[in-house]
């Protein structure tokens, strides 16, 4: 007879361990699985770097892309004074090619710098003084009447209000100082180099350390170059530096550019135009302009600022012969003698204008210039 064995009944004891069994199992499973899985993704991930790192190699170096310089506004050459301006806004001047534009050492420089708008400046007692550097460089000759001897504003030779690239920016000018000048043989700081500009541009006399002139002006450069990279020379920064002409630069030839160009706004005799007590354009000899000791009196300052930026509105248009020559006429004129004039106009143009660039103390048709206006 066949032995039948009787069903097993598994004690609770078994089953605990069987389960058991089977979730280790499972763990040893889903390990295994993450294994495999994540060395197949370090496996393809490395084979993407080093496929990325052939094609890098075959590839030339991109060239770092430039960006364009932006238009600037101008105003007038020297420009028309602010109250002109108000009533009606300059006329954009044409961009300014990269040529012309000084070679800055870093790639950053190759950017164009823009200010900030007239309308952000700030609100509270910081606006306010910058608001009054504002008004002090755009209307000089009223604002700061004290140390000016002509009827010229700083806007004049700073143009859109101190803005407009290639005309000397105080955005451009600010972040260089304290810096060594030839001129001085000293190291001047921005406020020092703001003295200078009225003793000889606005032939007048230098506001003392620390007048609220100074200080407006200074607080008004500072605003407007927020963001410039200090000690960094920005495109745009100063006037354009011009390659020697073709043909060194004549008086006659000059003579005929300004009548074409200049004398519509500056008047045949150099004078600008006045409408009351506002000098609408500036003059650009005589009493009533900048001084021998002004550097705009050297033709090659006076030739880029001109190509750049003149005639009103219409900069570039002008050839850089034509731009040499009208600014060798305008400054073969008499004008208000240096401060630093010693008596004797020889020894006064070797100690401070032995640059073919000055005609001071030079004869032009018959009179030795450097006689100064009374």
């Amino acid at each position: 007879m066949d032995y039948q064995r009787p069903n097993h009944v598994e004690t609770p004891e078994e089953q605990a361990r069987v389960q058991r069994s089977e979730w280790q199992y499972l763990k040893i499973f889903v390990v295994v699985v993450v294994a495999i899985v994540l060395v197949a993704a370090i496996s393809f991930g490395m084979q993407v770097n080093k496929s990325m790192g052939e094609l890098a190699k075959e590839r030339p170096a991109a060239a770092p892309a430039q960006t364009a310089q932006k238009p600037a506004t101008a105003p007038a050459s020297p420009t028309p004074a602010t109250a002109a301006a108000d009533a009606a806004k300059p006329a954009p001047a044409a961009a300014t090619p990269a040529t012309s534009a000084a070679k800055a050492p870093a790639a950053a420089s190759t950017a164009a710098f823009a200010p900030p708008a007239a309308d952000a400046i700030p609100d509270g007692p910081m606006g306010d003084v910058i608001r009054r550097g504002e008004q002090i460089f755009l209307h000089t000759s009223t604002q700061a009447k004290a140390f000016v001897g002509n009827t010229l504003n700083c806007v004049n030779c700073h143009l859109d209000a101190g803005r407009a690239a290639h005309s000397a920016p105080l955005w451009g000018a600010y972040t260089q100082y304290p810096a060594y000048r030839s001129k001085t043989k000293s190291v001047d700081t921005f406020s020092e180099r703001l003295r200078g500009c009225f003793m000889y541009s606005m032939n007048g006399k230098a506001p003392p350390p620390g007048d609220e002139v100074l200080v407006a002006l200074e607080a008004y450069a500072y605003w407007m170059s927020k963001g410039a990279p200090v000690g960094e020379k920005l495109p745009g920064a100063s006037y354009p530096k011009l390659a020697k002409p073709a043909q060194a630069p004549d008086y006659a030839r000059g003579q005929k550019v300004f009548n074409a160009q200049c004398a519509l706004c500056h008047g045949d005799d150099g004078q600008g135009q006045r409408s009351g007590d506002v000098q609408v354009f500036p003059p650009l000899w005589g009493k009533q302009s900048y001084n021998w000791g002004a550097g705009m009196h050297e033709v090659d300052k006076a030739a880029g600022f001109i190509q750049a930026n003149m005639p009103l509105g219409k900069g570039h248009t002008l050839s850089d012969q034509d731009a040499w020559d009208v600014a060798t006429y305008i400054n073969s004129h008499e004008r208000p003698q240096d401060p630093r004039f010693t008596g004797n106009i020889a020894d006064t143009r070797k100690r401070f204008h032995d640059s073919a660039f000055s005609l001071y103390g030079q004869t032009v048709n018959g009179q030795q210039l450097g006689q100064g206006t009374q």
